[in-house]
């Protein structure tokens, strides 16, 4: 008898977001833009202690005008993180710009400080800074936002955080992407909260989101009539799609314990097996646990990551390994890599758990039972 799929983190409806769709459609906005977007764009700045913010249709959205504010154009180096999916480097080259990869440190998976202090020093010695960092916050924990803030400054280069997998994070008590000049956040599908697609850019510099939101509607003018003096984008956020967000916003704590919970779970019932670590939570602040995500070392454990994934796939259970670096992907080949043996051990060993906020109890039980089974030491 075929069991039902477990995936990896599915959309959690909280039925909340019934009434703010029930009166987009009663009031008939049912466009993009209306009170929903208004509203969800001062909810969310209320929720991460943003100033300013903008709905937006993706995560990828909100990075591009970022960079578009910040002028990137064609010849200008941007430094990411190299951990990372690869929606935070497409922008780059939208505008014409180049990456270069950094690696992780061990503590949080994030960007290496350190290497990143030593490329900027590089590049200034130079006497070629790059246009902008982007840091990104990954499987739902901060990186060590203080010392990369800090170099940022140093050199004048504009810090943009990637938060798309870390709502509901903290560093130090504040939310991961409101440190530098401005942050992203995502509500694809799989993310804490979901708008089904969208995203937000929040900032607190009033003129980056007053811009961002002009390019985001087609960069029309304050005219009358139809006005360009930019090229501009059909990136905002519709009005049905907000009401969700407001509902699901409504629940983003309940959601960030029960992944919590999973973790807490997977790590009770995995932590004995030889081979088997999990991402650690940094000491400066709380992992939202978007994923849970473990660390098989096969000479200890019996088995590598993909036996173990193949294994829990043919039970019909969605697992997927790291993300693999970007300077390993075909598509940015060429483009210089700061370190990146972190990276790339992380990412032969480091498997993704289901970790959806409805998880049932039962399905975290048969995750375990087969991760248990590959285990041949």
């Amino acid at each position: 008898m075929a069991t039902d799929r477990v995936y990896l983190s599915p959309p959690h409806m909280s039925g909340h977001e019934q009434a703010y769709i029930q009166e987009a459609f009663a009031t008939n906005w049912v466009a993009p833009l209306g009170p929903n977007v208004d509203a969800f764009e001062q909810e969310f700045c209320e929720v991460v202690g943003a100033r300013y913010a903008v709905a937006l249709s993706s995560g990828t959205a909100a990075l591009h005008l970022a960079l578009r504010h910040l002028g990137i154009g064609p010849g200008d180096e941007v430094l990411v993180s190299t951990l990372t999916f690869s929606a935070s480097v497409n922008p780059i080259l939208y505008q014409g710009g180049y990456p270069t990869f950094i690696d992780s440190e061990t503590d949080s998976w994030n960007m290496n400080p350190a290497l990143l202090a030593e490329t900027l020093h590089q590049r200034a010695q130079q006497g070629k800074l790059p246009k902008a960092v982007i840091l990104v916050h990954l499987y739902g924990q901060s990186a060590d936002i203080d010392p990369i803030l800090a170099v940022c400054q140093q050199y004048g280069v504009p810090l943009i955080e990637d938060a798309a997998e870390a709502l509901g994070a903290t560093y130090k008590g504040k939310t991961p992407g409101t440190s530098g000049i401005a942050g992203i956040f995502s509500f694809n599908g799989n993310k804490i909260i979901t708008t089904s697609g969208g995203g937000m850019l929040v900032s607190d510099d009033e003129a980056l989101i007053s811009h961002a939101r002009k390019l985001a509607t087609q960069a029309r003018d304050p005219a009358p009539h139809y006005q360009h003096s930019e090229i501009g984008y059909n990136y905002r956020l519709s009005n049905i799609l907000a009401g969700i967000g407001r509902g699901q916003l409504q629940v983003l704590e309940d959601y960030i314990l029960a992944r919590r919970a999973n973790f807490a779970y997977y790590r009770e019932e995995l932590s004995d097996l030889p081979g088997i670590a999990f991402m650690p939570e940094a000491p400066w602040g709380r992992h939202s646990r978007w994923l849970t995500v473990i660390t098989i070392d096969p000479a200890q454990f019996g088995a590598d990551r993909e036996t173990v994934r193949l294994a829990l796939e043919a039970e019909n259970i969605e697992a997927r390994p790291v993300w693999k670096p970007m300077h390993l992907q075909p598509i940015f080949a060429g483009y210089e890599a700061v370190g990146g043996d972190v990276a790339e051990t992380l990412f032969a060993n480091g498997l993704c758990l289901p970790s959806g906020s409805n998880l049932h109890p039962k399905d975290r039980e048969r995750v375990v039972k087969i991760v248990r089974c590959c285990n041949t030491i």
